[in-house]
Formats: C-alpha cells, sequence, structure tokens
C-alpha cells in the first residue's frame, strides 16, 4: 500500500521519539492519543527528530492534562529570536471525558500515566499515553527472558531456512 509521493503509510515512518523504557518498566492497561500544543522551533525540532521520552510522565491538574519531563532539543537555525526552553511542560489535548478518566485511574494506588510514543498524524504531532501499573521484577525478568527466547528462535528458524 503505497501513498502518491511512494512511501509505504506503515505506522514506523511516522514516530518521532519512543519511551520503551515504559513498555519494559509497566503494564501497559489503556492507551490514549493526545494532541500536543507546541511552539514554532519545537516542530521544526522535532521534525529533525530531536526529542526524547525518556522519564516523562503525564500531570493532571485543574482539568487539564500536561507532559512534564519531555526534552526537545532546540535547533540552532530554528529559534534564533526566542529563548527555547527545551524541558518545557507542554499540554497536551484530549477531551474532557478522557482526562478524568485519566485523573481518577492516577489516583488509585500504582497507577500512572506516561506517554509512549510522539508520533506524526497528518502534519500534526500526536502523544499516545497509556495508563499503566508497575511491574514487578519478576515480571521484568520474564519479560526479558520472553524477548531473548523470541530472538533465539529466529535465528534458529533462519538458520533452518538456508540450509
Amino acid at each position: 500500500m503505497a501513498n502518491k509521493k511512494g512511501k509505504s503509510k506503515g505506522p514506523g515512518n511516522n514516530v518521532i521519539a519512543q519511551n520503551k523504557k515504559a513498555r519494559f518498566e509497566y503494564h501497559i492497561d489503556e492507551t490514549f492519543e493526545a494532541g500536543l500544543v507546541l511552539a514554532g522551533w519545537e516542530v521544526k525540532s522535532l521534525r529533525a527528530g530531536k526529542a526524547q521520552l525518556t522519564d516523562t510522565y503525564i500531570l493532571v491538574k485543574n482539568g487539564e492534562a500536561w507532559l512534564l519531563g519531555s526534552h526537545v532539543m532546540p535547533l540552532n537555525t530554528a529559534s534564533t529570536h526566542e529563548v527555547a526552553d527545551p524541558t518545557r511542560t507542554r499540554k497536551l489535548l484530549l477531551h474532557r471525558k478522557e482526562i478524568a478518566k485519566i485523573f481518577s485511574r492516577t489516583q488509585e494506588k500504582g497507577h500512572t500515566c506516561v506517554p509512549l510514543k510522539l508520533y506524526w498524524k497528518n502534519n500534526r504531532v500526536k502523544c499516545e499515553l497509556a495508563l499503566v501499573t508497575g511491574k514487578k521484577l519478576h515480571d521484568k525478568r520474564a519479560t526479558e527472558k520472553d524477548r531473548d527466547w523470541q530472538r533465539q528462535k529466529g535465528r534458529i528458524m533462519r538458520e533452518q531456512t538456508k540450509a
């Protein structure tokens, strides 16, 4: 499936930044899609792929959702007239019901909300959020063991198809 420009419309080519640590650290219960309020220099930096989501979380305050701890590296050419703050708090655009649901779930013990990835959707930056619960150490070990087994299984299958 290709669009007019000949590029594939797969999910891999529109991802700006991923929070891979979140998938390892937490059990994902429910996901949401939110828009982001950004400055012009931030959009240019995101187009260049200069964003990080490690140690980032979502805070719901006064009926609004905020993205805290995300790092968007300013480009030297983009922000000449404006002082760029790479770690500023960014507002998330969600429906009122979604914000209420996130707020009520994060009040429960052991639950939090973290961003999973930033991506492009029709020239707009979207953030995939997830309501999560923390994994225990034995869960993390099981995840790592399963990942190693899948990798090893793939190697065995490739060797069998070559011979």
